[in-house]
């Protein structure tokens, strides 16, 4: 079975505190930890994080990698390889397009006039499609200036493809939860322009 976010956060309360360090982040910070360590890094840093490619990691790209995940409260030394490029995505989209917890994904996207079609796609793709897709739309997002929420944006590329039904169903409620403010502000825009 692939450790997911779950078993990321239990291994962060599990392992032994720094004497001089914050104490590890919760479940929900972990992704907002991991953007602001990003956010933080050196451009050099970020670079490496941007141009990485999650189903290849190459070694200049796992070590700015795992120093990123390390530095947000992750434990990757006990994952598992299929969880590496998981989290390798996240971290290439965070330095994509940023991070804004602020609002819902949906909004977001709709913020950023991301065609309905296109919106459709990345909710309806599955796999490899999916991981296809993402990087996409993340630079879309990124060329309007529109920073992402990985806190619903995270866990769906945990998640989604799991071999756990729960984590399936909990990738599905995501993705409703990322429809319905999107078409709704789509709804809205629409009467707007039609009154």
């Amino acid at each position: 079975m692939t450790p997911d976010l779950d078993e990321a956060a239990q291994a962060v309360s599990a392992a032994p505190p720094e004497p001089a360090s914050a104490p590890p982040p919760k479940r929900s910070e972990l992704f907002a930890a991991l953007a602001g360590h990003i956010s933080r890094a050196a451009p050099g840093e970020r670079a490496a994080l941007a141009r990485l490619q999650p189903e290849a990691l190459q070694p200049h790209q796992l070590a700015a990698l795992a120093r990123a995940l390390l530095a947000a409260g992750l434990s990757p030394e006990q994952w598992h390889a299929d969880t590496w490029p998981r989290w390798a995505l996240i971290a290439h989209g965070m330095a994509l397009a940023g991070h804004d917890g602020k609002q819902s994904l949906g909004r977001q996207l709709a913020q950023a006039n991301v065609s309905e079609s296109r919106v459709t796609k990345l909710l309806t793709s599955r796999g490899d499609a999916f991981k296809q897709l993402l990087p996409r739309v993340l630079r879309l997002l990124a060329s309007k200036g529109v920073a992402p929420n990985w806190r619903e944006l995270g866990p769906l590329v945990l998640h989604q493809d799991s071999p756990d039904r729960q984590k399936l169903q909990e990738a599905e409620a995501i993705r409703l939860a990322v429809a319905g403010p999107y078409f709704s502000a789509l709804a809205r825009a629409e009467a707007k322009q039609t009154a």
